[in-house]
């Protein structure tokens, strides 16, 4: 499918990992240019779509920083979609979660949405020509959308479920600009990473990050005309 990404500059945080490289090079493919912000140089060298022309490594970029954050976007032409891959993750029993690791999770997690989507959203200004608006996609989680998946580690799940409800609440606020917000919700990804720690679990049914990223490309494109305010369900056959 045609997304009609040519001529328009997207962000896409996280850019560098394994689902944000696979959104990186759908939107390449669809005609994007791609801002990608990166805290790691050693990484930002080591990005396969790092020689791209349309790819322009940003760093190095701490997203839990607003100042950073606000210098990031600040720095960037106009926008029309923001993508937040950026994350992290802990499993823990609930009784010997640290506050430290409740904070890390909603400062990786939570914190970094929320503030380039604010960010995003500054550069995203009326728009005479076509397309009009903006896209901004965020990244949830199973467990933001059944909690109950969450058991074993609760902070990641409300963390994830902070995500879920600023995507809502935003895109209600948003919508008469025509900047549509949205998330997904993955259940467990298949990558090497999630494979190592789980070497007895069946990755068969696990969701693929090209799929993923397929369905991120969709509801950040002029495509979407009409998906807005919501946290799309991206569960493969997991």
């Amino acid at each position: 499918m045609s997304l009609e990404y040519e001529g328009l500059e997207v962000v896409v945080s996280g850019g560098t990992g394994a689902l944000g490289s696979a959104v990186v090079g759908r939107l390449l493919e669809a005609g994007a240019t791609c801002h990608i912000p990166c805290f790691d140089p050693a990484e930002a060298a080591a990005f396969r779509f790092a020689d791209n022309p349309r790819v322009h490594l940003e760093l190095p970029v701490d997203l839990t920083e607003e100042s950073a954050v606000e210098e990031l976007y600040r720095g960037l032409p106009d926008l029309w979609a923001s993508i937040h891959c950026a994350g992290g993750f802990d499993m823990s029993n609930f009784e010997s979660t640290r506050l430290t690791a409740y904070q890390r999770m909603m400062s990786m997690n939570a914190t970094t949405a929320f503030l380039c989507c604010r960010e995003a959203v500054k550069k995203m200004p009326a728009r005479s020509q076509d397309p009009p608006g903006g896209r901004l996609v965020n990244v949830a989680s199973r467990p933001a959308l059944e909690p109950r998946a969450g058991s074993g580690m609760v902070a990641y799940t409300m963390s994830k479920a902070a995500v879920a409800a600023l995507t809502v609440a935003l895109g209600e606020e948003l919508a008469a600009r025509q900047i549509w917000v949205n998330a997904i919700a993955p259940s467990i990804i298949d990558t090497p990473a999630n494979r190592s720690a789980m070497p007895d679990a069946d990755y068969t049914t696990w969701p693929k990050v090209e799929a993923i990223a397929e369905t991120v490309a969709f509801l950040a494109s002029p495509r979407n005309q009409s998906t807005r305010s919501s946290v799309v369900a991206t569960f493969g056959r997991g």
